[in-house]
């Protein structure tokens, strides 16, 4: 399968000041930040300091990730650390581990597309993953992961039709599934800052040692939980057109600038030799 590296210049990087923080979290912009726990991000949407309320959580990492966000919360932004809201990208379990504990401490609105209800309400499984494709540690132990839905009950709210989100304004969310029905990712035109989850990701998240390591790759959404790839081909499509300044993935290094654009549109013009699993690409 060919491979889109892409240099460490594209990198969203503030290592000085990531260093003096205390949340030990990465900045993309100023009020847009991340922080890996074990292999998956979690989004900081708001500005420093700013307070109970007046900031919000995007995606809820791995399953007893909930102290590490709190506590990343409490250092950004102060007081508690508690959020306005949680936004969800998508309901798999790498991205729902701490929902239901962080919802229910922080007694917060979870929004997420209509479609991806069903996965956060209690009531469906996801379909299970395909071990066979990837080629690497993380699609062969792919059988172990959880599909059942988490429950976050009453607290659960869908995105608007009107594309707004409610907590982040200026911001718009834009369907894009394939790795899930109900993928969405997050768009503000101001300062074409783009949150994608897991429509793309910028390392080879199929094995142990590249999603550890995360060396710069341009590359399509994980392989063994991805069930439709035409509609992931035209999601990373609609992303590339837009021409994102920073972008923000699910898994792997936050970046930005023309590398990143050339390297997301070459993913975008050839998904299906660079993307899409050889069985399914032949078949």
């Amino acid at each position: 399968m060919t491979q889109i590296p892409v240099s460490e210049t594209a990198v969203s990087d503030r290592t000085a000041d990531d260093a003096r923080r205390d949340d030990k979290t990465r900045e993309v912009v100023d009020d847009v930040a991340y922080r890996k726990i074990v292999l998956v991000n979690v989004v900081f949407v708001g500005p420093a300091n700013a307070g109970d309320g007046n900031w919000v959580l995007i995606d809820a990492g791995l399953p007893a990730s909930a102290a590490d966000i709190k506590s990343a919360a409490k250092a950004r932004f102060g007081g508690s650390g508690r959020p306005r809201a949680i936004v969800m990208t998508h309901g798999h379990f790498d991205h729902v581990g701490a929902l239901e504990t962080l919802a229910e401490d922080w007694n917060v609105p979870v929004y997420a597309h209509h479609f991806e209800l069903p996965y956060l309400n209690g009531t469906s499984s996801y379909p299970p993953p395909d071990p066979s494709v990837g080629g690497g540690l993380m699609s062969l132990l792919s059988p172990l992961f959880p599909t059942r839905p988490v429950d976050v009950g009453a607290r659960l709210r869908p995105l608007p039709d009107d594309h707004s989100v409610p907590p982040l304004p200026g911001w718009r969310w834009i369907h894009t599934p394939g790795h899930s029905s109900g993928h969405v990712s997050f768009w503000r035109e101001a300062d074409r800052t783009l949150i994608v989850g897991d429509a793309f990701i910028t390392t080879k998240q199929e094995s142990a040692y590249a999603a550890i390591a995360q060396t710069p790759e341009m590359h399509g959404p994980p392989q063994y939980f991805t069930p439709d790839w035409d509609r992931a081909r035209q999601s990373v499509q609609e992303l590339a057109r837009l021409e994102p300044e920073n972008v923000v993935t699910g898994h792997g290094q936050a970046m930005h600038g023309p590398e990143m654009r050339q390297a997301l549109e070459r993913l975008a013009a050839q998904f299906d030799q660079v993307a899409v699993p050889h069985a399914r690409n032949s078949g």
